[in-house]
């Protein structure tokens, strides 16, 4: 709710102000010791020599604070702590080099009490009123003197710090505020509200600061339930009054709807275009309830039966104004107050969530606080917009914010956009933390979710709440009262225990870890790694198991390697010295000239399994939707790469907005196959489904294309004319039959399936197929295909042609790889398979002129890399690249390979580690046939020549 105190008191003149604005140059002064108290500092000035800090911002973002050395005190857990020890990281613990792997590493490091200190000049016409002091944002506990008396401590995380100052005298008062960021309740180490892995543990003051003369009688609140059957809003109002004693007044409520207009340029602010709409209603207050202490009333507003609604397809936005006026002993008194709200109600459908009555699905990412740049969240509403933009461009409709509530500015760019946004307390109560078991942590959770609602809860935007994330404890329990507790104080969103766990039957939806490709701990044996590539998996098991909408957990997850081109970008506060440990590591193994290739590689990979995860919740009839972990990186918890985006949610250059969005939208067409690899003389066999959560149903036409590389049409038909594809994902139309022999094999084609509605708008989505010829392969004559190392030797030394196939039993490396790219990142997974990035290799390259490849792991590669092992190529030499490289994790950047080849003595060798058994596997078996295909031909002339005791360096 923004209250506007600007407006004049009748007995004044219209030029009267009151408002003070206090942002500017403060004294500044640290008290790492905590001595400030103690000493008195507020009684007299601080020291000429104190430096001055510009507020609203932090001290460490204004070069306040230590140099970051091994015992800096972060905030937050360090799962891997083998840089303390590991001597390959002794270079980044000397004095003056120290740089962390773990996260960005600020600049400056200052964790205790800083005091802040200024001059204001009290404004003569104010005596007769309360004076209150409010900072937008602190970080974390503030304590505020005026002169040398104390006002008060405030210490949310979440919303402004207020602090009545009482009446002052005209003239000049010395304001002191002290901040600790230190833990005032043990909330966890890695909420994000706190942590160092993402905003950094800042200390400071953001966002507006101002003095306000406060009228006798004022709007302490103002709630807005709309009411969208009945086109109207109850307006509930609590009206809060000084020392004056009981009085007469009256409340006027007025409405007027308001459209937002496109950008002004080098702004990037909307402004608002007011519409014919105007509503008004009065309600006397009467001297019943107004007393000392203050009094409440409701004004029912109708808001007309042409009012709009709001929602994601239709963001219409009603500026609301509540005046009182009142009369206290014969004295008048005006405030005034102005909110925003939309005609907008959330709910639940069975298994589904529903906004205005339709249903919805919830596609949606984290924001877990990353701004590199200066190390806090911004407070103006461009930057929201933009991200909000970027997140839209991307098909999403919802950000999470995870154990952290933003500032009133992204909210307000969300109510613009009809944007959804899930906040959550500044909790992740786990680590060493506790829900439920009567630590401070319990009444300052219940404290912070009243202050969210009472300062947010208009915006319509804010559609769901969960307490925070993963808590430990006696959750379950407490998180139930919690649940009944605030859905009853504010019903207008709905309430989840927390994200991730309990699942309760308080909940409104569940939003839970396990319907997603990859869970934690599965490694190799996930979804994705551990069975055959298809599209027709979904998470129907849980919607019949569950009586509310599920919202999967943190879906994805998956790593790409570290753009080391992106560290230019870090001009502020943080700097990614973890990137340069990863470069020197890369280096040091060779392959520096590498990073921008396994960048690339990695990240189509990435992309590819991003699509399958977000397909399979697609796919599931009834499913409440998913939050991505992310669309962006994440960089501390280890350095978790697990973005399209990069911190700035900027791209990484591998996947554009509009190939994320054609399967993450409101309409996606969907193509169940059984699987990915086809044989020629195989007819092809799918499905189509349509998740369809547009603002309508569609009367559409539903087509598919088959495609070659070159973009050719090998094939086409009509799946429908003029289906009618209501709202949901229940939709399947088929079966569609390819026939076989469309194209010459091998060839990869790619399945595009059409959706146009009747008014010519076209949704499309597409999957990549492969079609291999049948027959066995053979061997060229005179090759040896052994997987015994020293009758390999023995050949390649008498001059013959060898190719050397070695199972996961010979080689005796702890390399873990596996289809999909690393889950978070091995280090605070603690070394959870895979630990591999994909693989690189020329597509180029004669040995795959007969399996079609696009340079990166796509689906046809499943069968090769399933059971294989990475071999380790350290110790043969440095100018030798593999023909199939496996990209480690930048943590260890060891030299891998799966399939490379050289010179032994007078002959040839091919040693491979795929898995190349081809019974029943087309890929292996095609794959099989193009390597010996080059085996046979003139191509295969390595040029590297390498020592037998090289090549069995191979088998550790």
């Amino acid at each position: 709710m923004l209250l506007d105190p600007s407006v004049p008191d009748a007995t004044t003149s219209p030029e009267a102000h009151w408002s003070l604005d206090l942002s500017g140059e403060w004294r500044c002064a640290l008290d790492p010791d905590g001595v400030g108290e103690l000493e008195q500092w507020f009684r007299r000035a601080l020291p000429a020599e104190a430096p001055t800090v510009a507020l609203p911002g932090s001290i460490q973002h204004q070069g306040l604070g230590d140099p970051v050395g091994v015992d800096t005190p972060w905030t937050g857990s360090i799962v891997d702590r083998s840089y303390f020890t590991d001597e390959r990281y002794a270079p980044y613990r000397e004095p003056g080099n120290v740089a962390v792997p773990f996260w960005l590493q600020p600049r400056v490091y200052y964790r205790g009490a800083a005091w802040f200190q200024r001059e204001v000049e009290v404004p003569a016409g104010w005596e007769q009123r309360d004076v209150v002091l409010a900072l937008e944002r602190v970080h974390w506990e503030s304590t505020v003197w005026l002169d040398d008396r104390r006002v008060g401590t405030e210490r949310s995380l979440t919303t402004a710090h207020r602090f009545d100052l009482g009446r002052l005298s005209p003239g000049r008062h010395l304001l002191t505020v002290r901040v600790d960021n230190r833990a005032v309740v043990d909330v966890g180490p890695n909420a994000h509200s706190v942590s160092d892995h993402t905003q950094g543990n800042w200390n400071g003051i953001v966002g507006a600061l101002s003095l306000t003369a406060e009228p006798e009688v004022t709007i302490r609140r103002v709630r807005v339930v709309p009411d969208v059957a009945a086109r109207s809003a109850l307006v509930k109002v609590d009206v809060a009054a000084g020392r004056g004693g009981a009085g007469v007044g009256s409340v006027r409520v007025s409405a007027r709807r308001s459209n937002v207009s496109g950008e002004v340029p080098g702004e990037h602010e909307a402004g608002p275009v007011h519409a014919t709409f105007a509503a008004e209603h009065s309600r006397d207050l009467g001297e019943r309830g107004l007393t000392a202490g203050g009094t409440h009333v409701d004004v029912l507003l109708p808001l007309g039966d042409d009012a709009l609604t709001w929602d994601e397809f239709g963001p219409a936005l009603y500026e609301l104004t509540v005046e009182l006026v009142t009369d206290v002993h014969g004295t008048e008194h005006r405030h005034v107050a102005r909110t925003v709200f939309g005609l907008r109600e959330v709910g639940v459908e069975e298994t589904q969530v529903t906004v205005n009555g339709r249903r919805t699905f919830i596609r949606g990412t984290l924001e877990s606080c990353v701004f590199p740049l200066t190390g806090y969240p911004p407070t103006d509403v461009g930057s929201w917009r933009r991200i909000i933009e970027v997140c839209r461009a991307h098909g999403l409709n919802l950000l999470r914010f995870h154990s952290w509530c933003p500032p009133e500015a992204a909210f307000v760019a969300a109510d613009e956009a009809g944007f959804y946004v899930q906040v959550e307390g500044p909790v992740w109560a786990n680590q060493g933390a506790a829900l439920g078991e009567g630590r401070p942590v319990d009444a300052f959770l219940f404290d912070e979710t009243r202050r969210i609602l009472d300062a947010y809860g208009n915006h319509p935007s804010f559609i769901m709440m969960a307490h925070g994330n993963e808590p430990g404890g006696r959750d379950a329990e407490f998180l139930a009262s919690w649940v009944a507790t605030w859905r009853a104080y504010d019903p207008r969103r709905l309430y989840t225990s927390g994200a991730g766990w309990p699942a309760i039957v308080e909940n409104d939806f569940d939003n839970i870890p396990d319907p997603r490709a990859h869970r934690w701990g599965e490694g190799l044996e996930s979804r994705l790694n551990g069975r055959p590539p298809e599209t027709e998996s979904d998470y129907a098991e849980w919607v019949r198991a569950r009586p509310r909408p599920i919202v999967s957990h943190e879906i994805g997850q998956w790593c790409a390697y570290p753009d080391f081109a992106e560290t230019s970008r870090y001009t502020g506060l943080m700097r990614p010295k973890n990137f340069g440990i990863f470069a020197d590591f890369l280096s040091q193994a060779g392959m520096a000239d590498q990073a921008e290739a396994f960048l690339h590689a990695s990240g189509r990979l990435q992309v590819l399994c991003y699509k399958e995860d977000i397909e399979a919740a697609l796919r599931t009839e009834g499913f409440g939707g998913f939050h991505l972990l992310g669309l962006s990186d994440f960089p501390g918890q280890g350095t978790a790469l697990v973005g399209v985006l990069n911190p700035f949610w900027e791209s990484k250059g591998y996947c554009t907005p509009e190939e994320f969005a054609r399967f993450c939208g409101p309409t996606v067409p969907l193509a169940r196959l059984p699987r990915r690899v086809w044989s020629a003389d195989e007819e092809i066999r799918f499905e189509v489904q349509v998740a369809h959560f547009g603002p309508t149903p569609l009367d559409a036409d539903v087509r598919w294309h088959l495609r070659d590389t070159t973009g050719t049409e090998v094939g086409s038909g009509t799946v429908a004319r003029g289906a009618h594809i209501p709202v949901g994902n229940g939709t399947r139309l088929g079966p569609v039959v390819v026939p076989a022999e469309l194209a010459p094999s091998p060839a990869r084609l790619t399945l595009t399936v059409t959706v146009e509605d009747a008014a010519g708008a076209l949704f499309e989505n597409d999957w990549d197929l492969w079609v291999y010829p049948g027959g066995a392969a053979e061997p060229p004559a005179g090759l040896l295909v052994t997987s015994e190392i020293d009758a390999a030797v023995a050949s390649a030394a008498d001059g013959g042609t060898v190719l050397l196939e070695l199972g996961p039993e010979d080689i005796g490396n702890d390399v873990a790889l596996g289809f999909t790219p690393a889950f978070w990142n091995t280090a605070w997974t603690e070394g959870q398979a895979p630990h591999t990035l994909g693989v690189l290799h020329d597509p180029a390259h004669p040995v795959f002129r007969h399996f079609p490849t696009e340079g990166f792991t796509d689906w046809q590669w499943w069968e090769l890399l399933h059971g294989a092992k990475a071999m380790l190529l350290d110790e043969l030499p440095p100018q030798l690249r593999p023909l199939v490289q496996p990209i480690d994790t930048w943590f260890e950047a060891r030299r891998l390979g799966v399939l490379f080849e050289a010179k032994v003595g007078r002959g040839r060798i091919m040693v491979s580690s795929l898995n190349l058994d081809a019974s029943g596997r087309g890929a292996a078996r095609q794959f099989r046939t193009s390597l010996f295909e080059y085996l046979g031909s003139a191509d295969f002339a390595p040029a590297g020549l390498i020592e037998p005791s090289a090549l069995r360096s191979v088998l550790r």
